[in-house]
């Protein structure tokens, strides 16, 4: 048992509060400890995962830094642990080759060691890019998550998947490298700007459409901005179970993947600038929603459904330009291959397949959806 576990299980004063979700892996296992104002047990974490007296790189961005670097700084000071902060600017701009370089760079200047631990503080960008760096000095280096975003907490930092972007695509360099443990402080949500808190829930809107329509109908009553860590709970839950069938995304776990095939095609359209990922979930949740129902497969009014409820939560699912145009911009994503793409479609709310669809059918299917969505206007 871990010294977080045990901390949470009898209740302590540096844990009360918090609720744990255990990733269960081949072989291996680790844990998700969700609560409000936890962030200062992170010394206790580092000190319970790390190979003494092995360094610690603290690898975040300047906005997660000017807010919570300091509770970082004395959680870390409480349990006696030094560490070297790698603060870089925001932006998905840093999840490339470049910023790859530059992280691995600053670990090998700072003498960082096998024995040594990499915590990624801050949202999905940096969770990605500091696991992605972890996984790959020196054939690997222990870390943990500690996201900062709702997006990062329901979902990025769960799961192992790191990676970073290429000029060809989304995620088309990464690695499975499962972290030691997370710890989501949903106090770090408080600093969230709006539009960081609608692309969280873009995700959380995709659990509840593919696995759990409580949770959809549930989300109709949530308001923004409120503490929701049950339904970061209940989030990390249902991707946890996913992962622990399927770690390597070769089955159950692509099921996460709802939404994002299309949505990928729409960041890339932009070069990652102007839509940001939970922005493009959001435009292909509807995309794919709305494909299934074409087909036949989808439960009629589906995709109507997902629109009001991501409208309710601020999310425009409107794609600003021909569909058509996302077929180039998929044919790269790693779920296509031999002339199609396999998507994930609905059934209904709360059950999810997956489908291959040659790109001559879908791009059939794309340009009738929108003739039909322009005689609507």
């Amino acid at each position: 048992m871990s010294l977080l576990l045990f901390l949470c299980k009898k209740g302590g004063k540096e844990m009360k509060g918090a609720q744990i979700i255990t990733v269960g892996l081949p072989g291996r296992r680790y844990h998700i400890a969700v609560g409000n104002g936890i962030l200062d047990t992170l010394g206790t974490l580092v000190a319970a995962h790390r190979e003494s007296p092995g360094q610690v790189a603290v690898v975040s961005d300047e906005n997660v830094w000017a807010a919570h670097g300091e509770s970082l700084t004395a959680a870390m000071k409480k349990a006696d642990i030094p560490f070297v902060p790698v603060i870089l600017p925001p932006g998905e701009g840093n999840k490339s080759m470049e910023g790859l370089a530059r992280l691995h760079d600053a670990f090998a200047q700072m003498k960082l060691r096998r024995s040594g631990m990499v915590i990624a503080f801050g949202g999905g960008v940096i969770g990605d890019l500091a696991g992605f760096g972890a996984a790959t000095y020196m054939r690997g280096v222990s870390y943990i998550q500690v996201p900062t975003t709702l997006l990062s907490q329901v979902d990025s930092s769960v799961g192992g998947k790191t990676g970073i972007n290429l000029p060809s695509g989304k995620n088309m360099a990464g690695a499975f490298y499962q972290p030691r443990a997370v710890l989501i402080d949903t106090a770090t949500l408080r600093t969230l700007p709006p539009r960081e808190w609608r692309c969280g829930m873009a995700e959380v809107i995709k659990y509840g459409a593919i696995r759990s329509e409580d949770l959809f109908q549930r989300l109709y009553r949530l308001e923004e901005m409120e503490d929701c860590r049950d339904i970061i709970l209940r989030c990390c839950g249902i991707k946890s179970e996913v992962v622990a069938m399927d770690e390597h995304d070769n089955g159950e776990r692509m099921l996460l993947n709802f939404g994002h095939t299309f949505g990928h095609g729409v960041e890339k359209r932009y070069g990652y600038s102007r839509y940001n990922h939970g922005e493009g979930v959001a435009v292909g949740m509807r995309i794919a929603a709305a494909v299934g129902e074409e087909l036949g497969l989808t439960e009629k009014g589906t995709a109507h459904r997902l629109v009001q409820l991501m409208e309710r939560h601020g999310l425009d699912a409107a794609c600003p330009f021909p569909l058509e145009e996302l077929i180039p911009l998929m044919e790269l994503d790693k779920k296509s291959g031999g002339g199609g793409v396999k998507l994930v479609l609905l059934e209904r709310i709360g059950k999810a397949f997956t489908k291959t669809i040659s790109f001559a059918e879908l791009r059939i299917l794309l340009e009738g959806l929108e003739e039909k969505w322009k005689r609507r206007e």
